[in-house]
């Protein structure tokens, strides 16, 4: 009897044994695939957090301060280096109807930049906006003034070494002085200037693509500057990028041949005035610190803007018509401040005829 008793204690031990084992095993389980799910959600998020930096613009990235250099545009200066290089290019009308560029680089290392020619004054005010030191080779008296009286950064060509700027055989002066990128930032250090900043970028620039909500269709883009010179652009649907011309030959680098391609294009009307300075020389102004308006054109459409400038050092803000700053396609960016007048068109890509 006692020996049965001893047998059922035993056997209803190792039940009660097997039921905590199992309980426990359960428990282990759960806590085991709670602990895979929150991993697996930790790994998602790290997935998500990937794509999102993948996503983050690129055109505008690191600490190096921009260079603005003065690009001839004349058609002796033609082909210019490495325009397709710069984040921004500013194209403003200069005297006898004749425009010149602004590029602005950011992190480069360029052997070859130019012609480089003489600032004028109002191309400050996108210098200073950029934060950028501005590189130029020679000046206007108003532009001498002005760089001294806005203390801005500037490096002047002419006064410089010839190992530091130097003119090329292959051009003609003066569409034929050059530098480099490299040489640029050894003077900014020599004469004490910042090469870093940590000023945002004037474009809202985003990493999703921006496809404009737009009725405008602009697969070839018109902007006359005068009766002797007008840019256009071409836009290739498979790169989603425009090519550039002007006076209807497509534009080139100087030393790779590749066409000068553009993802944004931003129009700015701007009323520009003959200059009475005494020198007779048809030097211009701009009234370009108001609210104009404009055009931002992407991926083959475009849509009316406005052009907010409060100040000469002051950033340009692009606002759709509703008042919302614009997202800017993640790319290289010509900004085309054009006369208040200009007849800008859009037109279908067979009715521009256009010398290779």
């Amino acid at each position: 009897m006692k020996s049965a008793s001893i047998k059922i204690l035993v056997a209803i031990l190792i039940i009660v044994i097997i039921i905590a084992a199992v309980l426990l095993g359960m428990k282990f389980a759960k806590k085991n695939n709670i602990l895979q799910t929150v991993v697996g959600e930790n790994e998602e998020q790290k997935n998500d957090k990937t794509v999102v930096e993948i996503k983050e613009p690129q055109i505008f990235k690191g600490t190096d301060r921009p260079i603005a250099v003065m690009i001839d545009n004349h058609k002796s200066a033609m082909p210019q280096a490495n325009l397709s290089k710069a984040y921004m290019v500013y194209e403003i009308i200069v005297e006898g109807g004749e425009t010149r560029l602004m590029a602005l680089y950011k992190g480069k290392d360029l052997e070859k930049l130019g012609p480089i020619r003489s600032s004028r004054h109002y191309f400050l005010d996108y210098a200073l906006e950029n934060d950028a030191i501005y590189v130029h080779f020679g000046f206007s008296p108003q532009a001498k003034n002005d760089i001294a009286k806005l203390g801005v950064n500037n490096i002047n060509g002419i006064y410089e070494s010839s190992k530091n700027f130097w003119r090329v055989k292959d051009k003609y002066a003066p569409h034929n002085a050059v530098t480099s990128t490299k040489n640029v930032l050894e003077i900014a250090k020599r004469d004490n200037y910042r090469v870093t900043s940590d000023k945002e970028s004037v474009l809202n620039y985003v990493g999703d693509e921006v496809n404009l909500n737009s009725n405008i269709i602009a697969n070839t883009v018109t902007i006359p500057y005068s009766d002797s010179n007008t840019v256009s652009y071409e836009y290739d649907e498979e790169t989603k990028t425009y090519t550039r011309y002007s006076r209807k030959i497509k534009q080139v680098d100087w030393d790779t041949k590749e066409p000068v391609t553009v993802k944004n294009i931003i129009v700015t009307f701007c009323k520009n005035t003959r200059l009475n300075d005494g020198e007779n020389k048809d030097r211009q102004t701009i009234d370009n610190i108001k609210t104009l308006k404009g055009y931002y054109i992407t991926n083959g459409k475009a849509v009316e803007i406005t052009c907010e400038k409060t100040s000469r050092s002051g950033k340009t803000l692009y606002k759709t018509l509703d008042g919302k700053e614009i997202e800017v396609n993640d790319g290289n960016t010509f900004v085309q401040i054009c006369p208040i007048d200009s007849k800008v068109t859009f037109t279908p890509r067979e009715q521009v005829e256009v010398n290779e």
